[in-house]
């Protein structure tokens, strides 16, 4: 049977804990996991046994039914019902039922009798040897069978009773499926009278293997009729749930495509995804392999057990329904295993009680996707490859999908029809934007291709597989084969389409990390082979090359570059009605605009998104939503980004172009890092570095939003230097110069000033090659406070005025604050609080503004500096407190630490420092709450004197009301 002694993970290792109720018997499937103090999903269940206990440990007693298919995660339920009982001061005790145990008169009370004489409890040694006595007394007088057995169950109930005759019980019951029918009756007869006593049981057992005539099945269905029991029900994972299970096991999320299809092949079972996982151990990257990967023996092995008693009849016609797959049509089942219909039904009857198929909504579906993939290993190759070709033949014959037609051509070696039906079936997938499904199909065309295949048709059937692999973020693949392509177009003289793909595979080769010169020069060279052509199409193919030229320089932030390019492409395009260009030109000219400070850019932008959207041109409306979101993002404007990333990953999603949508979610963690929503922002960095293994910008997007969201802690440092050393590899400023303020951060969080200067003065290099003012406004105040940590306020001077033109001159408003903060510091530094906190509090409210809560949060603790230098502390306070509270909700260690730093005393000062030690004490009545005249009743003050001294704490606190002192005093203590 599937699962024999599983291991039921419903939760993952988080550290060593206590097995608690893990199986040990004979022919267990060994639990390479131990059981962790989370438990993943089912929430309502673990609240139901929380409310049963309580009502238990208030003498109403409760019989708990646990029922859910093999591996469903039943076992971990009940020890986390037991670890909860525990807590709650209830003895626990435990006995299983073993295979076999049906025919085993009392065979579970005799293992109940077993645990309890091992107890360290008397009381429940004494029981355990009371129950094994009476279960080994003779009970086979036939002249009074009857009797003697109701005495025996009586006996029985009554010893089983007895160990919760005054305190409070958990009894824990698994595998009941396979408890004979004397143990049954015994535990009904207890269930009557739970209702009067602290006792809960909880008996688990497989759902799939309640078969007609088993004692379970009409014990159960009793008991539930007489309300003596409830029943749960254990569901699959949902994928989400899946998600965190794996997350846990190995310790990092898995990319998409690949959990869709982990969760699709497991059905969501706990057990089936952990032992998944154990096989594929380190071929986790990519979906294929686990689609390809054979049903580990601790599955396999009970899936064929199940059918060790059934006719060949019935396992031929499994064999077959496996060929056919997941799901099978009757018809089409009676055709490939050319049985009569009556013996077919008779088979699926048979595998039904087994619980091996189940009907489903077109006809039967397996139960699970490892039963069919255990069956069709069964079937031997000759034979497999006999049923897939009539299941192919009879699926042309029928109308069937050219896709499900050119699966088992494939699977059967008819090579000229699969190639043809795959070639057809993957041209519709792509038209209607299935692009994964597109790309298996075209492989299978490519696999099956005749060897006399002329040269233009190969070269096509490349071409459109490259654009297959790009869209679903393969770039490696994309590349290998776009290079293959052009190739094949060029030996064949066909230099206008060998050109054509030189845009596509340059944009692939970019996402691989290739730098701008070998770009340029393939983009150059491709042109230079259509000088003097004039065959059809060539001006179209020209002007792409010199848009892909435009994106390239775009990319790379040489902005004048990027317009002279743009320009040429968007009159090309115009003169020949190229739409599909002139698209793609606006969406890198209305980035160039807005990175150049010019606001008509973002018009541009969402033109282009707009007009792209209305034409269906899926790819270059993926491609706008992609510029105007990431854009934003890099220029403060979050509230855009935020709303152009969301809307384009759904619309990146739904037309399945996967490095648009990858791409645009390693920003939105960007966006939710810099507007302080760090939980959201860890969960979608980590879900864009495990989806986008595809692409390097990707990757090295997510990294240096990671590493932010560490600043000040160990593991930034590794963070950054990874996405550094990628960024480096491409040689363009956007991917270096982010984790390069990272590192600069980091290191003037850490105190290694000369660090922080070196790489802030590195960034203002990079930055200044290209007339850059986006990515180098963060750079600036790091830059700043470095030098003026040093004692260097020359420096620091000296370094605004060497930064600030480049902002000024773009003029962008989400980098302009950055001046204004940086002003103020040199401000303060100079003595002159007053002239800086005017300053800071214009920055703070730009930064807030703009919500980019990292500077917003420093100036904040710079106000509060300001406002200690001008002795209104208690606005200082209050200015710390909101930052550090703050803080400390979104898990910013590092602000955290800053903000402690300022409302923590020097040593020697007094904690009621500014106020005196009577004024104190007038405070700490204040802060319980005292007037003015009970407070001068507990200190033998005057009323009017208690008026002065509450009159001068609001004045040297910088408060106006009784509550701020309260306040106050709660931060410093008493």
């Amino acid at each position: 049977m599937i699962g024999t002694g599983e291991a039921d993970l419903l939760s993952v290792t988080q550290g060593a804990q206590p097995s608690i109720g893990q199986k040990t018997y004979p022919g267990a499937v060994p639990d390479t996991h131990a059981p962790s103090a989370v438990l993943v999903g089912r929430p309502e269940l673990v609240a139901l046994t929380r409310r049963r206990l309580d009502e238990a440990a208030a003498g109403r007693g409760h019989l708990l039914l646990v029922a859910g298919e093999a591996g469903i995660g039943k076992t971990r339920l009940l020890a986390e019902t037991a670890r909860l009982a525990t807590e709650r001061g209830f003895a626990v005790v435990r006995a299983t039922s073993f295979p076999g145990d049906a025919q085993a008169s009392g065979a579970l009370l005799v293992d109940l009798a077993g645990q309890l004489r091992r107890s360290d409890d008397r009381s429940s040694q004494a029981v355990g040897v009371a129950l094994a006595q009476r279960l080994r007394e003779p009970t086979d007088d036939e002249g009074d069978q009857h009797r003697r057995r109701r005495l025996l169950v009586q006996d029985l109930t009554d010893a089983v009773a007895a160990l919760a005759p005054d305190r409070r019980l958990l009894l824990v019951l698994e595998d009941l499926h396979w408890a004979d029918e004397l143990s049954l009756e015994v535990l009904g007869h207890v269930a009557s009278g739970l209702a009067r006593q602290a006792t809960l049981i909880v008996a688990a057992f497989r759902s799939d293997e309640l078969y007609p005539g088993s004692a379970i099945r009409e014990w159960r269905a009793r008991l539930l009729a007489q309300r003596l029991a409830e029943e749960v029900r254990l569901p699959r994972l949902t994928l989400a749930e899946t998600d965190d299970v794996v997350s846990a096991v190995i310790g990092r999320r898995l990319p998409a495509d690949v959990l869709a299809a982990l969760h699709e092949r497991s059905d969501g079972i706990p057990l089936h995804v952990e032992e998944l996982i154990a096989a594929a151990a380190d071929r986790l990257d990519a979906a294929a392999p686990l689609d390809e990967l054979r049903v580990p023996d601790t599955l396999g092995d009970a899936v064929l057990q199940r059918l060790a008693d059934v006719d060949q009849t019935t396992r031929d016609l499994a064999g077959a329904a496996a060929v056919i797959g997941r799901s099978f049509d009757f018809d089409l089942l009676v055709l490939v295993s050319e049985q009569p219909g009556e013996t077919v039904d008779a088979s699926l009857r048979s595998l039904e009680a087994l619980s091996l198929v189940q009907p489903g909504p077109a006809g039967f579906d397996f139960r699970h996707a490892l039963i069919r993939d255990t069956l069709y290993a069964d079937v031997s190759l000759p034979r497999r490859r006999q049923l897939h070709e009539r299941v192919a033949l009879a699926a042309v014959e029928r109308g069937y999908s050219p896709a499900f037609a050119s699966t088992h051509f494939d699977l059967a070696q008819s090579q000229e029809p699969a190639f043809r039906y795959a070639l057809a079936a993957g041209r519709e997938a792509a038209a209607l934007s299935a692009h994964r499904e597109a790309r298996a199909l075209l492989r299978r065309a490519l696999r099956n291709r005749p060897r006399d295949l002329p040269a233009r048709d190969h070269a096509a059937l490349l071409t459109a597989l490259a654009a297959e692999a790009a869209a679903v973020d393969d770039n490696a693949e994309a590349a290998a084969t776009y290079r293959d392509a052009h190739r094949l177009w060029a030996d064949a003289g066909r230099p206008v389409e060998a050109a054509s793909v030189v845009p596509a595979w340059v944009a692939a080769l970019h996402l691989l990390g290739e730098s701008l010169v070998l770009r340029v020069q393939r983009l150059q060279a491709a042109l230079q082979t259509l000088a003097g052509v004039d065959d059809a199409g060539v001006e179209a193919v020209r002007a792409r090359l010199t848009g892909a030229l435009a994106a390239a320089y775009m990319l790379d932030r040489r902005l004048d570059d990027a317009i002279a390019y743009g320009e040429a492409s968007k009159s090309l395009s115009d003169a020949i009605g190229d739409e599909q260009t002139a698209l793609n030109t606006a969406a890198t000219l209305g980035s160039v605009l807005v990175f150049a400070g010019q606001a008509d850019g973002w018009d541009m932008l969402t033109q282009a998104v707009a007009r792209s959207v209305s034409t269906h041109d899926e790819a270059e409306a993926a491609r706008a939503y992609r510029m105007l979101g990431t854009s934003a993002s890099v220029l403060v404007e979050y509230d855009r980004a935020g709303r152009a990333l969301a809307d384009g990953m759904a619309y990146s999603a739904q037309v399945e172009l996967w490095n648009h949508h990858h791409y645009m979610a390693a920003h939105l963690a960007h966006v939710q890092w810099a507007r302080g929503d760090w939980a959201a922002a860890t969960g979608t960095a980590q879900h864009a570095l495990a989806d986008g293994r595809g692409g390097v910008t990707t990757r090295i997007t997510a990294l240096y939003v990671l590493g932010y969201l560490a600043l000040g802690q160990p593991e930034a440092e590794a963070l950054l230097r990874e996405a550094l050393g990628l960024g480096e590899s491409m040689a363009e400023l956007q991917r270096v110069s982010p984790p390069l303020w990272g590192l600069a951060e980091n290191a003037l969080l850490l105190g290694d000033l000369d660090a922080a200067i070196a790489l802030s003065d590195r960034g203002y290099a990079l930055s200044a090659e290209v007339d850059d003012a986006a990515y180098l406004f963060p750079f600036v105040l790091t830059g700043m406070r470095a030098r003026l940590l040093r004692g260097d306020r020359d420096a620091a001077a000296e370094w605004l005025a060497t930064v600030e033109p480049a902002l000024s001159r773009r003029a962008i408003p989400g980098t302009l604050p950055a001046v204004a903060h940086a002003r103020g510091l040199l401000a303060f530094d100079a003595g002159d609080p007053t002239v800086a906190r005017a300053l800071l509090v214009s920055a703070r409210d730009a930064w807030q503004a703009r919500s980019r809560f990292w500077e917003d949060s420093w100036a904040g603790l710079d106000l509060a500096r300001c406002a200690t230098a001008l002795r209104r502390h208690g606005e200082a306070g209050n200015l710390a407190t909101a930052v550090e509270t703050r803080a400390r909700a979104v898990g910013a260690a590092a602000l955290v630490t800053a903000a402690t730093r300022l409302l923590t005393p020097d040593t020697g000062v007094a904690a009621w420092h500014p106020l005196s030690a009577r004024e104190h004490e007038v405070a700490q009545l204040v802060g319980r709450g005292l007037t003015n005249r009970e407070i001068a009743a507990e200190l033998f003050l005057s009323p009017k004197t208690v008026s002065a001294h509450v009159e001068h704490i609001l004045a040297k606190l910088g408060a106006s009301r009784r509550a701020e002192i309260g306040a106050w005093v709660a931060r410093v203590g008493g």
